[in-house]
């Protein structure tokens, strides 16, 4: 049960938020870790900060008409929840998914604010997307919908208004013609005004990789702090989009064994290491299956259809896939098998009661509000790039990623440290991240 003031807010999400059980779960696990400052910080309850801030400053919710190849119209409903500008412009990003409705959008948007505050540049929460489903569409497809979607969007833009970036299902593909029709409808090449860009106009180095390697960055510095590391390190990773790609690759770069990738049609285990290259061009060239991996490395590789890949015995796990996605029995059986650290590289991809089995086994817990802050980071940092005109190298980037995200690791551990929950991450993340836009928003006034 949460402290009185805080279940009396919670209960008033619950009635003016039904039917959206991943915002209720994400905002009850952040007034959970609340619970250790309400007697410290009684200007917040003086300001009505909590109901202020599970209330979105605006929700945008549109029809997105468009033409398939066989002339039919097609409709889809597209969605932008510009959550809080306390620090900075609305930034997050588009998710084009058959399951994104409002309460989807919503919880990311939500998680979006805390983890833009913890990175420590200015910049806002925000998410959106759309029920389309880009997979199996032809490129003609894409951009049509793209444009009809930006179409409508684009007025509610801007570099220091909102900057949507690319999520699931939005790649390089989707950003270019977003932004293509940006620049169409308003003629102006506002660069800043989308993230994730392709590098020839814009777009930062680094970008794609950022999600993936800060998570890897992350779970480093959680073993660091026990005094271990990632090397030698056997590395569960879920997924085989763009974050578990480039958490595979990072894991490797820090001495670790990444064994596993996964889609939804099971997973396969290497022993001897996921085979990158070919990994990223059965998923990102050829748009292909896990199980062509298998068959295609050869000794040492296998598909698991369906089952969990969290069976796999390893020191370490990254689920890069989506939320919820580790569950209780999960978590006990990677706890069984002598886990060691578990870094989110997806949002909320473990459930509540994955994390309290954790929690309660020891294993350092990188929250995604922490773990996968590397790729809006590397956001910021491309929309700091296009307002100067520049172009930052690779390694120049990397390493303002890099001490980005040690920085993270450092403000969660010595926050959850001061409010007396020492080595939870997840306390000192939401602590961190709350306390910084609560700040801002009493200094702004009631607005």
């Amino acid at each position: 049960m949460l402290d009185s003031t805080l279940q009396a807010t919670y209960d008033q999400v619950l009635r003016r938020n039904a039917g959206e059980p991943e915002f209720h779960q994400a905002v009850r696990e952040v007034f959970e870790s609340l619970e250790v400052i309400q007697d410290r910080h009684p200007e917040y309850q003086d300001h009505g900060i909590l109901m202020r801030l599970c209330e979105p400053e605006r929700q945008i919710i549109f029809r997105v008409p468009w033409v398939d190849d066989d002339g039919i119209v097609q409709v889809n409903r597209g969605f932008r929840v510009e959550y809080n500008s306390a620090l900075g412009p609305y930034k997050g990003g588009l998710r084009f998914h058959p399951s994104v409705n409002l309460g989807i959008v919503k919880f990311l948007g939500f998680e979006q604010i805390f983890k833009n505050s913890l990175t420590g540049l200015p910049i806002g929460g925000g998410k959106g997307g759309s029920d389309f489903d880009p997979h199996g569409r032809s490129d003609g497809e894409v951009m049509r919908f793209c444009q009809s979607f930006m179409t409508e969007l684009h007025r509610h833009m801007g570099e220091y208004t909102d900057v949507p970036a690319g999520d699931i299902g939005v790649g390089a593909r989707e950003i270019g013609y977003l932004f293509g029709q940006y620049k169409r409808l308003t003629n102006r090449y506002e660069a800043g005004v989308l993230t994730g860009k392709g590098l020839d106009w814009g777009g930062s180095l680094v970008r794609k990789e950022a999600t993936g390697y800060g998570a890897a960055i992350f779970a480093d510095e959680m073993l660091k702090a026990r005094g271990s590391s990632v090397d030698g390190r056997r590395v569960a990773v879920s997924g085989s989009g763009n974050v578990a790609l480039y958490a595979i690759e990072k894991v490797r770069q820090l001495g670790g064994i990444a064994v596993t990738a996964s889609d939804s049609s099971g997973y396969v285990v290497d022993e001897n290491g996921i085979d990158l290259e070919l990994l990223q061009q059965i998923k990102e060239v050829e748009r292909g299956r896990i199980t062509e991996y298998a068959e295609r490395r050869g000794n040492g590789a296998r598909f698991v259809k369906g089952g969990s890949v969290w069976d796999v015995p390893v020191d370490i796990a990254v689920p890069s896939a989506t939320q919820n996605e580790l569950d209780a029995d999960a978590a006990r059986t990677l706890v069984k098998n002598g886990v060691k650290a578990v870094s989110e590289g997806a949002n909320m991809p473990c459930t509540p009661d994955a994390v309290a089995v954790l929690r309660e086994a020891g294993v350092a817990f990188g929250p995604g509000k922490a773990a996968n802050a590397g790729g809006v980071a590397t956001s910021a940092l491309e929309m700091q790039q296009n307002a100067s005109r520049d172009a930052w190298s690779f390694e120049h980037t990397e390493n303002r990623l890099t001490e980005i995200m040690k920085n993270i690791h450092t403000t969660c551990l010595e926050t959850a440290e001061e409010v007396g929950r020492p080595g939870d991450y997840a306390v000192g993340a939401n602590v961190a991240g709350f306390r910084k836009v609560a700040d801002a928003m009493i200094a702004f006034g009631v607005i």
